[in-house]
């Protein structure tokens, strides 16, 4: 789905995010297809620099959360968890184009790990090393990006791999016990 964010292959996007949403709604196609819509609508809006509308990406979000609660029960406040998810998008952007990334310090990976915290219920403890191994990624894309989008861009299976790491300590995180 990053690569074709910055590649602006918007059906591709569109395509990715169904298949992204059928893993969580299951079979309920009429929510999937208006979540896809709503998170393709999101990444467009923000999608432009520097004059992107960042009222417009969150407002889709909270309607992509709206959409999640209705279906889980969660998040309790879906205008809070879209908040959140542009709080990171915005600390994103910051460290992608500031002169020296490293420079930002941790304000990405203390988004990424608020924005956890809120969905999934965690401790910052638990859930902050998916952030940092996602934070990672974005580094690796980031970097990507810069050296002018190559598909066949060897740091393209490096940031693979750190989303797995993410997702892996994400699920290890939100199921760290039995409950």
């Amino acid at each position: 789905m990053w690569v074709a964010y910055y590649l602006r292959r918007w059906t591709y996007l569109l395509r990715a995010s169904v298949r992204l949403l059928w893993l969580g709604f299951g079979t309920d196609l009429a929510r999937i297809l208006q979540g896809a819509w709503l998170m393709l609508r999101a990444v467009q809006s923000w999608a432009p620099f520097p004059d992107n509308d960042p009222d417009g990406a969150q407002a889709r979000m909270r309607e992509l959360y709206g959409l999640v609660r209705l279906r889980f029960g969660q998040p309790a406040d879906p205008a809070r968890a879209a908040r959140l998810e542009i709080d990171w998008w915005r600390a994103h952007r910051r460290r992608q184009y500031a002169p020296h990334p490293t420079e930002t310090g941790d304000e990405l990976v203390e988004s990424v790990t608020r924005l956890y915290c809120y969905l999934f219920g965690e401790t910052e403890a638990v859930v902050r090393p998916a952030a940092v191994h996602r934070v990672r990624a974005m580094d690796l894309s980031d970097q990507w990006v810069r050296e002018g989008c190559r598909t066949d861009s060897p740091l393209l299976p490096l940031e693979r791999a750190a989303l797995v790491r993410a997702y892996a300590a994400l699920l290890a995180a939100v199921h760290h016990e039995q409950r």
